[in-house]
């Protein structure tokens, strides 16, 4: 069963790559898409059901990614949300682990964690 996923990216490029290398190699199904805070934390409340995975970068075109975290700390256990962001200062880790975040991981070399984080969820689904 695939992952249902948001991603919560503001640069395109990024984001299209992102998408394709974790349906590829993961088994995620993006359910859709969010430039702005407040596009994914509108989207992400109204359709709670709907997703088992958001991704989400810290810096937005409009908002923070913390601010997303933030307003899905009352999420079902079993949704799980990652940060993914080139500021992934110890800092940054401790304040998305107070907001509940399940993990984050560095956009410059974290990448093959993040994969293996999906893969383990996905296993771990069926």
């Amino acid at each position: 069963m695939k992952l249902r996923t948001y991603f919560v990216e503001d640069n395109p490029t990024i984001r299209e790559n992102l998408i394709a290398t974790l349906a590829e190699l993961a088994d995620v199904e993006p359910v859709g898409i969010a430039e702005t805070e407040a596009e994914a934390t509108h989207w992400l409340t109204q359709n709670s059901q709907a997703w088992d995975l958001v991704v989400v970068d810290l810096f937005l075109r409009q908002g923070s990614g913390l601010g997303v975290v933030n307003a899905l700390q009352s999420r079902s256990s079993n949704q799980k949300l990652l940060v993914l962001s080139n500021y992934a200062t110890n800092d940054v880790r401790e304040r998305c682990q107070q907001l509940k975040a399940d993990a984050i991981f560095d956009k410059s070399n974290e990448i093959d964690a993040l994969i293996d984080f999906c893969i383990d969820l996905n296993t771990s689904k069926v």
